[in-house]
């Protein structure tokens, strides 16, 4: 069976920091892109950001440069985003999403998608 698993969220008060993960099972995750994607209450899905499958080319959303990095370790089958300096605006469902290789721009635009049950993160005091 093809899937990725997210996990990792939970509730952080502002300026914690989490690290999301993302396990491929069933695929070698070598072979693709990986993007993180969010959904926060009442808004559309959002790319978060994207990781290139054997150049490790990122792209980060504007909104969380700086602060979140993507990561890879495909011997783990797994992608990563750590997350720091959290703000109560990045509360959201979060979401990983596999793509063949086009662009980590391309790939974070794609909003388009099945998604699989996410990871929920709230930042609050």
């Amino acid at each position: 069976q093809l899937q990725l698993v997210e996990s990792g969220g939970g509730l952080v008060q502002p300026g914690g920091s989490l690290r999301l993960s993302c396990v491929a099972s069933g695929f070698p995750l070598d072979h693709f892109y990986i993007g993180w994607f969010r959904q926060a209450p009442g808004k559309e899905h959002e790319g978060v950001s994207c990781i290139s499958s054997s150049d490790n080319r990122t792209y980060y959303a504007e909104s969380v440069k700086g602060r979140f990095t993507i990561s890879r370790d495909n011997a783990k089958n797994t992608v990563y985003l750590q997350m720091n300096s959290l703000k109560p605006e990045d509360k959201a469902v979060y979401y990983c999403a596999r793509d063949l290789p086009i662009t980590v721009q391309h790939m974070c635009a794609m909003t388009s998608r099945s998604w699989g049950q996410g990871t929920q993160v709230t930042v609050s005091s």
